[in-house]
């Protein structure tokens, strides 16, 4: 069997988001065929998103089914200079992100990285909150970061997952009072000087609103999307409006709207309680025409969680599968992004 013929096969294998062919998408970078084995690059760029691992194993059956022995690998090319890229070695920056405080944006964070690496991933999470950091607290991440003999520095890890946060280098309870510029320079400064290594996915948890560190981080990064995170409350929906009208000018995807605080079950009566209202994330997104992630609801388990140090996510139960369904959400449309990207380019 010739590369040809893979290519036919390769033909009938389609991308249920795209609505075609890998082949018509132009998603196979490059097809080797050598005594009975097949090695393909595909133009697959959110790994272990269960999607795009869902395209890869019918690809497999499909050659198998052939006779073929494979050998897949994935790409997303890039026309970039290497001595361009920012963080060259991270695949996916992912921004979440909130119009106003309190709405659970850092729990999110926290939640969809943590979800991320336990599909497989290899994850950072860096609190650009530097106003409010609170993350390594949430996962009780009390091992500070290691300084090389070049002056860079080494993220502590904590449940498989990358951290960098204002919280390691300031006192635990000094505010951070500090100017736009010296909030520009540092961020700048830990994005170049942090060893993160081969990154699947670094999440981002953005400070509330849309100020001078959500400028420096859309002028500084590349970002592949964003969440934007809020409640049913009409208030907080207001607010996530202009979340994504920040996003939109500076052309940087969103990946979907979350919705926190969804519901409450009250395990005493066992009825459900809309105690913030009901839909408001559901409705922004449709009403935006983007994809709605998921609901979390209201459960005292969350706090629970992020006073423990373990993630839901990780845990058993409603809640942490809801998180579960949100984070899968989150990689199947990075997938789509980069896909679509692929698309675009004609790559």
């Amino acid at each position: 069997m010739d590369e040809a013929a893979v290519r036919d096969l390769l033909a009938e294998v389609e991308d249920p988001a795209l609505g075609d062919d890998l082949v018509s998408l132009g998603l196979v970078n490059a097809i080797e065929v050598e005594e009975g084995t097949a090695k393909i690059s595909l133009a697959l760029g959110a790994p272990y998103a269960p999607h795009e691992s869902a395209i890869a194993a019918e690809v497999r059956e499909t050659l198998q089914d052939a006779g073929l022995e494979v050998e897949l690998s994935a790409n997303i090319p890039d026309d970039t200079a290497e001595e361009d890229q920012v963080l060259p070695g991270v695949k996916n920056i992912i921004a979440v992100a909130s119009g106003k405080g309190g709405v659970g944006k850092s729990t999110m964070a926290v939640n969809i990285a943590a979800g991320l690496s336990k599909l497989g991933a290899n994850v950072g999470l860096f609190d650009a909150d530097v106003y409010g950091p609170n993350v390594p607290r949430m996962l009780d991440a009390d091992e500070a970061p290691r300084a090389t003999d070049s002056d860079t520095i080494i993220p502590p890890e904590k449940f498989g997952v990358k951290l960098m946060s204002m919280a390691f280098l300031s006192g635990e309870d000094d505010p951070v009072i500090w100017r736009g510029p010296m909030v520009h320079k540092l961020l700048t400064q830990l994005v170049e000087d942090v060893e993160w290594g081969e990154l699947d996915y670094m999440v981002l948890d953005l400070p509330p609103g849309t100020g001078d560190t959500q400028l420096t981080i859309l002028q500084t990064l590349p970002l592949t999307g964003s969440v934007v995170v809020t409640t049913p409350q009409g208030v907080a929906v207001d607010d996530a409006r202009k979340g994504l009208r920040m996003f939109g000018k500076h052309e940087t995807p969103v990946l979907g709207i979350a919705e926190n605080m969804s519901s409450f079950h009250c395990p005493d009566c066992g009825s459900q309680h809309q105690i913030f209202g009901e839909g408001g994330g559901r409705e922004l997104a449709e009403e935006n025409d983007l994809p709605f992630l998921g609901g979390i609801p209201l459960d005292p388990s969350i706090r629970q969680g992020g006073d423990e140090g373990k993630p839901v996510v990780l845990r058993e139960g409603e809640t942490a599968d809801a998180f579960r369904v949100l984070t899968e959400n989150v990689a199947n449309n990075v997938g789509v992004i980069r896909r679509q990207s692929v698309q675009q380019h004609g790559w």
